[in-house]
């Protein structure tokens, strides 16, 4: 049984693939299911007798695989590629080691092409810009292909390069989609998890020379990076303390409800790991790509019990866990794309049901302005003309929807974090573990608050 939403845009793309065009681009929020609506699409397509192909290409091996077996299972035939298979699933990368030959053959057939996540496909007049993943698909696939789907549930790129297949308006270059679906229409629909933004800030941060009221202010003034504060130990267990207890109130009604981690480095993971284990008694394995058996051991969270699960670039977009509802976003990547990215992580939800998503990360200045924006669903500073951000944004009132809450211990959001009301963070004796990463700094009085952006 299709979601209302997966319902429409399978009959709008239908209708549209009827009147000649061949083009179609679905924006839909990460979490609400574009892979089972394209797999329907592709399916009804079949039936209908208008395709004969269907390729799909997708960012990673773990989406591809995914891919290949939800088509599978919907259209109900083999989709592994062999000679009498109806489709296959592919990443990107496996573009460029294709020949010619493979492409010339599939003109005598009604192709299909489905291109997931598509803004990691660049293009540009200027050839010196298109990536080659853009290049190829503009270039080798869309004259042969018979019809084209494009998805993506974060469809802007941060190098601000227009996207392969995709059309912008005339003169504002705002991304112009076929169909769209916003979080706040999948949080109405109970598809996603309402997203809980926690900030975690100092009001007293030293070098040795300075106090700084923030962390925003310590970066700025200092000119310090960021990375810094992600290896501090006092903030690190601070923001991983707060994380744990939420994830503990959670797994009070929900037992399988699981936490990620992304870290900033391989060196970072495993310190985090041990901490997860040694100083927070939790359950967690790590997964990175210096690491054995990363795949497999995602495979193997995603129907286990174990608690947490620390990353370095291999839970990413279209990585589908339901069980995650707590992430920590620790990585040194500061971009409103990877953020959203990462918060797309938990934001599945399946069940019917209202629940809520929690992401903590510390008060970095973009981090701050990418979490009070998370509600719209294109953020004005994402078309591909002007990818700064736009200071007027901040005096306007498009942040009225937003609620603000403070951590507090008569909090109606604080239940199970009674200690948020006191500023000196006291909960775990302040060590150094022996793989914590140095940081020189001094982090004290450590604060919180919650950005709610979807408040009923």
């Amino acid at each position: 049984m299709l979601r209302s939403w997966q319902k429409e845009c399978v009959e709008s793309a239908v209708k549209k693939y009827t009147v000649s065009h061949k083009h179609f681009l679905c924006q839909a929020t990460p979490g609400a299911g574009k892979t089972i609506m394209a797999a329907s699409l592709a399916k009804m397509l079949f039936d209908k007798g208008m395709i004969d192909r269907v390729i799909c290409f997708s960012p990673s091996v773990e989406v591809a695989n995914n891919i290949k077996r939800t088509f599978g299972r919907i259209i109900e035939c083999s989709f592994d590629g062999s000679f009498t298979a109806v489709g296959v699933s592919m990443t990107y990368q496996s573009l460029c080691s294709i020949p010619q030959s493979t492409w010339d053959g599939l003109s005598k057939y009604r192709t299909f092409f489905i291109f997931d996540e598509i803004h990691h496909c660049s293009f540009s007049q200027d050839k010196s810009k298109i990536n080659t993943w853009g290049e190829r698909v503009v270039f080798h696939l869309q004259d042969i292909a018979t019809y084209t789907l494009a998805l993506s549930g974060t469809p802007w790129r941060s190098d601000a390069l227009p996207i392969a297949l995709v059309n912008y308006s005339d003169p504002e270059g705002e991304l112009i989609c076929d169909y769209q679906y916003s979080l706040s229409q999948a949080i109405r629909d109970n598809v996603c998890r309402e997203p809980k933004i926690v900030l975690v800030d100092s009001d007293s941060i030293s070098d040795g020379h300075e106090t700084y009221g923030s962390i925003a202010e310590f970066v700025k003034q200092t000119h310090s990076t960021y990375q810094e504060v992600l290896n501090n130990d006092s903030a690190l267990r601070y923001l991983l303390k707060l994380a744990v207890l939420k994830l503990s109130e959670i797994r009070a009604s929900n037992p399988t409800a699981g936490g990620l981690v992304v870290a900033s480095s391989v060196k970072h993971a495993e310190m985090i790991n041990s901490l997860l284990i040694e100083e927070f008694n939790q359950t967690s394995t790590i997964v990175t790509y210096l690491h054995d058996n990363s795949t497999q051991k995602i495979n193997s969270f995603k129907s286990s019990t174990e608690q947490w699960i620390v990353s370095v670039g291999m839970i990413s977009e279209g990585t589908d866990i339901p069980r995650l509802q707590v992430c920590c976003h620790l990585s040194s990547i500061k971009t409103e794309l990877y953020f959203r990215q990462v918060l797309g992580r938990i934001l599945r939800s399946g069940i019917g049901k209202i629940e809520f998503a929690w992401l903590f990360t510390f008060a970095e200045t973009s981090l701050i302005e990418f979490a009070e924006r998370i509600n719209i669903d294109i953020p004005d500073s994402c078309s591909y003309v002007d990818m700064e951000l736009k200071t007027h944004l901040s005096n306007s009132n498009i942040f009225k929807d937003i609620k603000l809450v403070k951590l507090t211990s008569d909090s109606s959001n604080s239940k199970g974090l009674e200690f948020l009301n006191k500023k000196t963070y006291s909960g775990i004796e302040n060590h150094q573990s022996d793989v914590c990463l140095k940081s020189d700094i001094n982090i004290k009085l450590l604060t919180n608050r919650v950005i709610e952006a979807f408040c009923s």
